[in-house]
């Protein structure tokens, strides 16, 4: 069987699909890897270290995507090269399917087996595969990072002869991956640390880490069954930004990785929220991509606004890709393990298992996911 990985060719990306060292697991299970030339140099990988590995090279970029069995990637693919990979092909990477009716109804003409990662469910035996937690989770120590650079004080408390210094107070509005590691990393680096999110369930988990759960009465919330959190209403929204924002005028640094899987991310933090800030604060929106969580943020940019800084720096994994690179290509390599065929040397699409019903979103030229199907009909 073909595996061919193409170069990322989004713009601004640093991450790889696949390091070295998983080509050689999947080389060894008798896979043929092809990868475009030059995938790896962004991570530092020459492309002789792919060939060590046991995979071969092309430069033609066409050529290897019309050849392929299965093609692994990052980001979703330009609609253009849809027409280029052969009927029954699998391609696997994000694809963001609520949102990308064109591309989803163009792999279903083009014969394409499309698995989307952000659709894998989150069971316990998916959890290998689950490249939302293993982003999320270096997302949210970046943040952090950031917002220590930025921030005109130091994180921990110190004695000195000279007096005290109080410790930094972060706030962390969303405690999913993301902002769990955000709070683990602030608190690694001294901060008073408190948290907020809609769902009651992790407050024992916020608390574990050391950090303070806000509690603000919004009455009936919850989690959808894979653990996001549902959406809010209006009026919810609205109780939820009144207490947020004593809160946030009390804080040195706000972290926001508040998401709705599907849908626009929340408006959590308001200009008139940010107002009420210390100047020399800092805010950091991890939501950005998928519209933010911060009131007039700027895409994929610092800001100053009125003395406080706001940080909306798209595809934070990016910044640590070396490490961003090499857990997301353990999850696609597991992936390709979890369904490979020892006899055949094949990945076998079994289409009754749960992992592969939850994320195949087009095959045998249909759309089968039936919401994903329902959703894209209306738009």
């Amino acid at each position: 069987m073909r595996i061919c990985i193409p170069r990322e060719v989004h713009p601004g990306e640093t991450r790889v699909p696949m390091v070295p060292d998983h080509v050689a697991k999947l080389a060894k299970r008798g896979a043929q890897v092809e990868i475009e030339a030059g995938m790896g140099l962004s991570v530092g990988y020459p492309d002789a270290k792919y060939t060590a590995a046991g995979a071969t090279v092309t430069p033609d970029r066409r050529a290897l995507l019309a050849a392929a069995d299965m093609v692994l990637r990052l980001r979703k693919p330009p609609l253009e090269e849809v027409g280029f990979l052969k009927p029954g092909c699998v391609h696997v990477s994000y694809l963001d399917p609520f949102n990308e009716r064109e591309l989803v109804h163009k792999l279903a003409a083009c014969g394409v087996s499309a698995i989307s990662l952000e659709m894998v469910p989150r069971i316990t035996r998916a959890q290998k595969i689950d490249v939302l937690s293993s982003q999320a989770n270096l997302a949210g120590y970046v943040a952090v990072v950031l917002a220590a650079c930025h921030l005109r004080k130091i994180f921990p408390m110190m004695m000195t002869a000279a007096g005290t210094i109080t410790p930094a107070k972060v706030f962390v509005i969303g405690a999913g991956v993301a902002g769990l590691q955000a709070i683990a990393t602030a608190r690694r680096l001294g901060a008073k640390v408190s948290a907020f999110d809609t769902r009651p369930v992790v407050e024992e988990q916020v608390k574990s880490l050391g950090a303070s759960f806000v509690r603000i009465d919004l009455g009936e919330t919850g989690q959808t069954k894979d653990g996001y959190a549902k959406a809010l209403t209006a009026e919810q929204l609205a109780r939820q930004r009144a207490g947020l924002e004593k809160v946030c005028a009390d804080s040195d640094v706000v972290i926001t990785t508040a998401q709705v899987f599907g849908r626009k991310a929340p408006l959590i933090v308001t200009n008139a929220m940010v107002a009420a800030m210390k100047p020399g604060s800092v805010v950091v929106d991890c939501a950005i991509e998928s519209g933010g969580n911060v009131e007039g943020a700027p895409f994929d940019q610092i800001a100053d606004r009125n003395g406080v800084t706001i940080i909306a720096l798209a595809n934070l994994p990016g910044r640590v890709p070396v490490h961003a690179s090499q857990v997301f290509s353990g999850n696609l390599a597991s992936l390709v393990e979890e369904f490979w065929d020892k006899d055949s040397k094949r990945f076998v699409l079994k289409l009754d298992d749960e992992i592969i019903k939850g994320c195949l979103i087009t095959h045998n030229g249909e759309i089968c996911d039936p919401d994903l199907k329902s959703r894209l009909s209306k738009t």
